[in-house]
């Protein structure tokens, strides 16, 4: 392992609130080895901005990682031209020309049904009642999986990104991510002959993708591109029915839905860490890391590093967030972060305050979640 300082956490605890333990972190051992993650953090935003793109080092590449054996090797975990042409074939289905003409008026349709089938209802949990459809809807379009329920497709993402975070080893949470992947799979071979155009597994079949890789990259479309825009546009609403002020400030124009989602995904990162191997041995500040080393980069910490945010504990939407880095900031680079965007900032924030205008929340709002994170009840009324 490497020669990085040690430094010990509480598993319950980090999972629960990993803010406190990766504060201390930043002050005592900004590299630092925790033995209970059996890996080196990173936890300097810079740190992680320069290193990250520096895969002859710090490689995605990990054949026995977790996220491998459990969903194939997806473009996420390959390198340089392999990893680019896999980027590119997939590009068609989510560059930003494509999500604003093709996708976002399906984003909009959909939300737009949710919504006025939970008005009469007067409150619900806004985490599986809203969001949660709402992401599901919008990444079985983009999947092209169009047999595939919505409550599916949200329990498959949760199960395989649960699985990719299971370094205790826990055998129940191995079993339900192989069932997952496994109904991915079945869904995948229903659509092979009537793939929707535009959608990932169209063009991917179109650039002539080995189907183990068009299976592997539609389940990592899949774990990122439902828990993370679910947990943020609950985690958004949550936040600003806390910040009264911040929402009407939204309101009156001075600010914008992106003002709030940006702030909010550097606050607490739906995505908190991208794990790497260390391909060749070498040096990062005072810390050697080894061949073979398993690297974490915390994108969460990033985002509350004193370096660069002022008072980083605190939400505020006036915030310039340009220094954040919650997509990442290499050449692995969130592939749907304009489809995230365009979900949250365009369609589900604006359609869901325009409709209720009197939203409140109506009880407390557990998160929870270290590698990934978010609000597992958001309870509101109208």
């Amino acid at each position: 392992m490497s020669n990085a300082p040690v430094s010990h956490i509480d598993p319950v605890a980090f999972n629960s609130d990993p803010y406190p333990a990766l504060a201390q972190m930043r002050r005592e051992a900004p590299i630092t080895f925790v033995p209970e993650l059996n890996a080196t953090l990173l936890t300097h935003r810079d740190d992680i901005h320069r290193e990250e793109k520096r895969i002859e080092v710090f490689s995605s590449r990990q054949p026995d990682g977790l996220m491998t054996q459990l969903m194939g090797e997806n473009m996420m975990r390959k390198d340089g031209a392999a990893h680019m042409s896999e980027r590119r074939a997939l590009f068609p289905a989510l560059s930003p020309r494509t999500v604003a003409e093709h996708w976002q008026p399906m984003f909009e349709a959909a939300a737009r049904e949710i919504i006025e089938k939970l008005k009469p209802k007067g409150q619900c949990d806004l985490v599986t009642d809203y969001a949660m459809p709402v992401s599901a809807a919008a990444l079985i379009a983009i999947t092209g999986l169009e047999g595939m329920e919505r409550a599916d497709m949200d329990r498959v993402s949760q199960h395989m990104i649960d699985g990719c975070a299971n370094y205790a080893g826990d055998g129940p949470t191995e079993a339900r991510c192989h069932a997952a992947t496994a109904l991915i799979d079945t869904h995948i071979d229903r659509m092979l002959d009537c793939a929707p155009a535009k959608s990932a597994l169209a063009v991917q079949l179109d650039a002539g993708l080995p189907m183990d890789s068009v299976r592997a990259n539609i389940k990592l479309v899949i774990s990122g591109g439902q828990n993370e825009p679910r947990d943020a546009i609950a985690g958004v609403v949550w936040a600003l029915l806390n910040h009264p002020a911040q929402l009407a400030a939204i309101r009156a124009g001075r600010y914008s839905w992106q003002d709030a989602f940006g702030e909010y995904v550097r606050w607490i990162s739906p995505i908190g860490m991208s794990p790497r191997i260390v391909a060749t041995s070498d040096t990062v500040g005072d810390v050697t890391f080894k061949a073979g080393d398993r690297v974490f980069f915390m994108f969460s910490s990033a985002g509350r590093d004193e370096a660069h945010f002022e008072a980083a504990d605190q939400f505020d939407i006036s915030r310039d967030t340009s220094r954040a880095i919650p997509f990442g900031a290499g050449p692995h680079f969130c592939a749907g972060a304009a489809a995230s965007r365009a979900l949250i900032t365009q369609v589900a924030l604006p359609l869901l305050f325009n409709a209720l205008p009197d939203l409140h929340l109506t009880g407390d709002a557990p998160f929870a979640g270290w590698a990934f994170r978010g609000p597992l009840s958001v309870p509101v009324a109208w």
